[in-house]
């Protein structure tokens, strides 16, 4: 009876070792879009491919779901369609999920929430204010005026001189951050790597919203004929826009750059699909994608980073410009990533504020 009991209690030991080391557990994972559409070039889409990523290589379930509208209640009621679904991981990407989420996270507490480029909150501005990244919950952020540095100094270094210009969506901060950054990224090159970029304040616009497809492109066509060689274009679909202007110009034989943001948007840019020639001089990435795609992978593998704010930069590999470009030569590619090495490094220092850039 001893040995029965000894035996009894090996195969306890082992069953419970291997429940240890059990298999990662497998879930359906969903997302709600934003103000803009799936296919948007931009946020929506980069994190949407990541999701998509991610359901492809652990065999997930995904799906997505666009509000008829942008309010708080959209927002929610959409979360809470997913939820009944059975999509119990829900990402969500834009500051405009903060109070759902800061809703949500409460209401359903067995549910997981990726927050992209946003942290809960009541959506008050005054003293009653609440803030509260819950433990099913993670807040992701991302250092966008580094990566609009390391932009303004490879579209500097590739244009050598002339005037270059920016167009935003919402006056918000992340798109802010994105315009500062680039500011002093020109400004490191003219002063640094011997450039001669010309930076107006005319030409830095925000047009009010990300989706006026229409707007964007009658901004481009203003800069352009102004003299503007290259606009950065952070503004979702008005950026679309702006992309269409300047590939109309390609085509008719004129020169127009655009610098594309949040993922690599050279294939939206191309004018030319038997050369693959493209008008995205480069594009200020941020690791939208990534972010959706490893959170995914940590609540699959148990280490989801509930409760916790996240911030992905230069130094985690978070923000930065695509490797492969045929628009910028290798010598320009060289020194961009001596610069991004000295920004990792903490020997460049990008501010997150306007700082004494244009007035």
């Amino acid at each position: 009876m001893k040995k029965f009991a000894l035996i009894v209690m090996v195969l306890a030991a082992l069953v419970a070792g291997q429940a240890a080391f059990a298999a990662p557990k497998s879930f359906p994972v969903g997302m709600v879009t934003d103000a803009g559409t799936i296919d948007d070039k931009s946020f929506n889409q980069g994190t949407w491919e990541g999701v998509l990523k991610a359901g492809k290589d652990f065999s997930f379930k995904t799906k997505y779901l666009k509000p008829s509208g942008t309010t708080e209640a959209d927002y929610v009621k959409e979360i809470g369609n997913l939820y009944d679904a059975g999509f119990k991981f829900i990402v969500c990407p834009g500051y405009k999920f903060e109070s759902a989420i800061f809703i949500t996270q409460d209401k359903y507490p067995d549910a997981k929430f990726v927050l992209i480029d946003g942290s809960p909150n009541n959506g008050k501005y005054d003293a009653t204010r609440q803030e509260k990244v819950g433990t099913n919950t993670v807040a992701i952020f991302f250092a966008e005026h580094e990566s609009g540095f390391i932009a303004g100094v490879a579209a500097a270094l590739q244009l050598k001189e002339g005037e270059i210009g920016f167009i935003g969506g919402m006056e918000i901060p992340a798109v802010q951050r994105f315009n500062w950054g680039f500011q002093q990224g020109v400004l490191y090159a003219n002063k640094n790597l011997g450039t001669k970029i010309v930076q107006k304040a005319e030409n830095v616009v925000y047009q009010g919203t990300f989706s006026d497809v229409a707007a964007g492109q009658q901004l481009a066509a203003s800069m352009f004929d102004k003299g503007v060689k290259a606009v950065f274009a952070a503004a979702g679909g008005v950026g679309v826009g702006a992309i269409n202007e300047a590939k109309a110009r390609a085509v008719a034989g004129k020169s127009a750059w655009i610098i594309g943001v949040d993922v690599d948007q050279y294939a939206d840019g191309t004018y030319d699909t038997k050369a693959g020639k493209s008008i995205i001089l480069t594009s200020a990435m941020k690791g939208i994608g990534v972010a959706s795609y490893d959170m995914i992978k940590a609540e699959r593998e148990g280490t989801f980073p509930g409760g916790k704010t996240l911030t992905f930069d230069a130094k985690n590999n978070g923000v930065g410009i695509p490797a492969k470009n045929p628009n910028l030569s290798a010598d320009v590619l060289k020194k961009v990533d001596k610069v991004v090495a000295d920004l990792k490094a903490g020997k460049i220092v990008v501010a997150a504020e306007r700082g004494s850039l244009l007035k």
